[in-house]
């Protein structure tokens, strides 16, 4: 009998699952009486090291009430190796907000990366529970994230650490459980290249807050169809890229057209990059592009409802740069 231990973390859980337990007689086959505990389960490791000996106790997790609504809309989560991208909708699916959480983990040793990825983790948490709305990941596939991201940004790509992709989901799973928020995971199948093509362009967003919005969207329901003709996708150094959209074959699942818009999308950046576009200014959108892409919706967060703000075609022209939207507020 060891009397005073406590533990630094999950003293109140520990305590809650002893409570719980009880010891009870039972009879084996051949008749042996036996005294075991009943309950909540829990189990113990001790390990010694330099410092002395160390006890690890581990007790079954109890389920927390929900505090999120899928009819309130969802939070998309984009990860990258250096920040995890955002993307809030309604429940019509509509953009109402986007954010950027850094990651800087390089230098980083083990504990530290664990700790940035923290406290990112429990500040998408917090956002769920004050929106009580879930939120949206993709699973698990770091090969099948790497090849979308590589059409999208394959410098980012290269650098996705394994380490930082799977601690980062794990960490959001386990920080959503506590917090009472629900996780969706989807199929993380073309959501870059719905995000940049889709998306980008027409809120005026980057594209892997695009990619959020995708997976936000995914994990509704919604639709993916594509909703333009000409894509418009950004590049790292603020250029773009341009390419037709063929038409879509309706006898077959929309991510048979995606497909074929990756592989384009992927040809076009680097035949960007071959061209030397990567190390120029970016070059100004045609007019047509411009008229086009000049209404920007810029999401509004009031109490009750979602405000639209736009800027017609005209105020280009009055802005000191070759613009490809509005100024954010």
């Amino acid at each position: 009998m060891l009397e005073g231990v406590r533990f630094a973390y999950g003293q109140e859980a520990i305590l809650q699952a002893l409570s719980a337990s009880r010891l009870v007689t039972a009879q084996t086959k051949t008749g042996k009486l036996v005294r075991k505990r009943e309950g909540s389960a829990m189990s113990y490791r001790f390990v010694r090291d330099r410092k002395g000996w160390r006890v690890f106790a581990s007790v079954e997790a109890r389920p927390v009430l929900l505090r999120t609504i899928r009819l309130a809309g969802a939070i998309g989560v984009d990860i990258n190796e250096d920040h995890l991208a955002l993307a809030e909708t309604d429940r019509f699916g509509n953009l109402v907000g986007i954010r950027r959480i850094g990651l800087n983990l390089y230098g980083k040793g083990e504990e530290q990366a664990k700790a940035v990825i923290g406290d990112a983790c429990r500040e998408i948490a917090r956002a769920c529970t004050e929106s009580g709305k879930p939120f949206v990941i993709e699973r698990l596939d770091l090969r099948k994230r790497k090849a979308e991201l590589e059409s999208v940004d394959s410098v980012l790509a290269r650098s996705l650490s394994s380490f930082a992709y799977a601690k980062a989901i794990s960490m959001l799973k386990a920080t959503s459980f506590r917090a009472g928020v629900e996780v969706i995971e989807v199929d993380p199948a073309y959501t870059s290249v719905i995000g940049a093509v889709n998306y980008a362009r027409r809120h005026g967003i980057g594209s892997h807050q695009g990619a959020a919005y995708a997976v936000a969207r995914r994990g509704l329901g919604l639709s993916e169809r594509p909703s333009v003709r000409e894509a418009i996708v950004p590049t790292r150094n603020g250029g773009h890229v341009t390419f037709a959209l063929s038409a879509r074959n309706r006898t077959k699942h929309v991510w048979s057209f995606w497909a074929g818009v990756r592989n384009r999308l992927k040809a076009a950046h680097a035949a960007h990059a071959r061209s030397g576009g990567n190390q120029k200014p970016p070059a100004p959108l045609s007019p047509k592009a411009r008229a086009l892409g000049a209404t920007r919706t810029l999401p509004a967060k009031p109490r009750h409802a979602n405000r639209r703000q736009h800027c017609s075609a005209d105020a280009l022209d009055d802005l000191p740069w070759q613009g490809n939207g509005c100024l954010w507020f």
